[in-house]
């Protein structure tokens, strides 16, 4: 019998410390691939396109829609996001193990097409310490700070959807319990 590779989704309000996590869990399970996303938002300083995220105009994502192309997509805070069904599919075929960073419209579609999956939620330890976290980060606007803590109140409500709630109030304990899950999960292949 061939061997199907797992597929893990993780989605989490934006400074919810999310990135730095699966940074952990990749450097803990290298055998683990990381999906990369695309997006048709500006790249950040210092992001690079194929490593951080795929850039693309809204047409050519629009292009993708149309076909068919997307497991998932979704517009948040004003920009789409999309993630090539072809790669996820042809990774799980493989037998490779893949870690998809989404948010909860995205992960809801995956869940929805009732794929095999371990979905993730990283909470924050409060709403006023996520404020404070995308303030200290220095990256957005007021206006886009504001529409980012509006959207986290509905992510945060949809948690129970997920298989585990990892809370991000301190860094290195949330690592160690977001790769116990991994480990854990990683066995049952």
């Amino acid at each position: 019998m061939e061997k199907k590779g797992k597929l893990f989704v993780i989605s989490a309000p934006s400074g919810a410390g999310k990135t730095t996590l699966i940074g952990q869990v990749l450097k803990q399970f290298p055998q683990l691939s990381y999906s990369i996303s695309h997006t048709t938002r500006r790249p950040r300083k210092g992001e690079i396109h194929g490593k951080d995220y795929f850039f693309i105009d809204e047409q050519g994502f629009q292009t993708l829609v149309d076909q068919g192309q997307w497991l998932e997509w979704a517009r948040v805070h004003g920009n789409f996001y999309g993630t090539s069904k072809a790669f996820v599919l042809e990774k799980l075929s493989q037998g490779e193990s893949l870690l998809l960073d989404i948010d909860v419209q995205g992960a809801k579609q995956i869940m929805d097409d009732n794929l095999s999956l371990v979905s993730i939620f990283i909470l924050p330890p409060s709403i006023e310490i996520l404020q404070q976290r995308l303030e200290k980060r220095g990256t957005d606007s007021p206006a886009i700070i504001l529409e980012r803590m509006e959207n986290a109140q509905s992510e945060i409500a949809r948690q129970s959807a997920y298989d585990h709630v990892v809370v991000n109030d301190d860094i290195k304990r949330a690592a160690t319990d977001l790769c116990f899950i991994f480990k854990n999960e990683m066995r049952l292949l």
